[in-house]
């Protein structure tokens, strides 16, 4: 391997597993021939801006978890990145799974290993990702600024803010605030989710879940995981056509997104 530092910060080997299986039907027409992380929020592929923003804060190994259109992310990844460190885990049934499925399939890369986790369709500050790795491992995001819908992951937590509950049937009056789909896990942690995730996925069936369930699951079994307030940080999901526009004109009067990385570890 070919080490460099980024950012003026030591280097650190860090992984990073995206999901980005699925087809994306609430963004239709949009990505009929698109998939949804490859979408342009302000000109940049959601998944170019993600990987772009990983590498700023240090992680430099990527697992990329792809179903739909699997070509057009490897062909775009390989364009934008020649040389990264990345692996591609197929997941081959993703219109009949949802993303505890793709995550389980990540297993033989990163489990017993610290990680990040994310959603492919999340737009987000880079200083998010930053803020979880100063608060360190075992930590979600939460964005409690602005509205919070109903159909949201959302997140309830004790006054230390350790979570003690998640999904969408938390009550919005009682919630931190919404989970944003990005996640950072000690290695011991991730040998615990990959256990609940095994044992709900391929045991029970539960193929349709939201990794979400399993984290639940883990808490609930006594592991302890934080919410991380990012305040008035920008972070969103890509679900529908509505949050598309809403975030092309949200950047639409923000300065242009830098694609540049002045260095970054190679595979060789």
């Amino acid at each position: 391997m070919i080490a460099h530092t980024i950012c003026n910060r030591a280097t650190v080997y860090m992984k990073a597993v995206i999901l980005a299986a699925g087809c994306a039907t609430r963004l239709r027409p949009h990505s009929d021939d698109t998939p949804k992380t490859l979408l342009p929020v302000a000109g940049v592929p959601i998944l170019r801006r993600t990987i772009t923003n990983l590498l700023r804060s240090g992680f430099d190994q990527f697992v990329i978890g792809t179903g739909y259109l699997e070509h057009m992310v490897r062909d775009a990844v390989a364009s934008w990145f020649p040389g990264l460190d990345v692996t591609y885990v197929t997941n081959r049934d993703f219109r009949t799974t949802n993303n505890a499925y793709s995550l389980l399939l990540c297993r033989p890369h990163v489990e017993n290993e610290s990680f990040i986790l994310l959603d492919g369709d999340v737009v987000f500050d880079h200083v998010v990702v930053d803020e979880l790795v100063v608060r360190g491992p075992d930590c979600l995001a939460v964005r409690s600024v602005g509205e919070i819908g109903l159909e949201e992951v959302k997140v309830t937590a004790d006054v230390h803010d350790r979570v003690l509950a998640i999904g969408k049937h938390v009550p919005v009056r009682s919630a931190m605030g919404e989970s944003v789909g990005i996640e950072l896990f000690s290695a011991a942690s991730s040998n615990r989710l990959f256990a609940a995730l095994h044992q709900r996925v391929t045991e029970q069936g539960l193929v349709n879940e939201y990794y979400e369930a399993a984290f639940q699951q883990i808490i609930d079994e006594g592991s302890t995981l934080y919410g991380v307030d990012i305040g008035t940080m920008y972070a969103t999901e890509i679900d529908t056509i509505e949050d598309l526009l809403s975030a092309n004109a949200r950047h639409a009067h923000r300065p242009a997104f830098d694609t540049r990385i002045d260095a970054i570890r190679l595979a060789v």
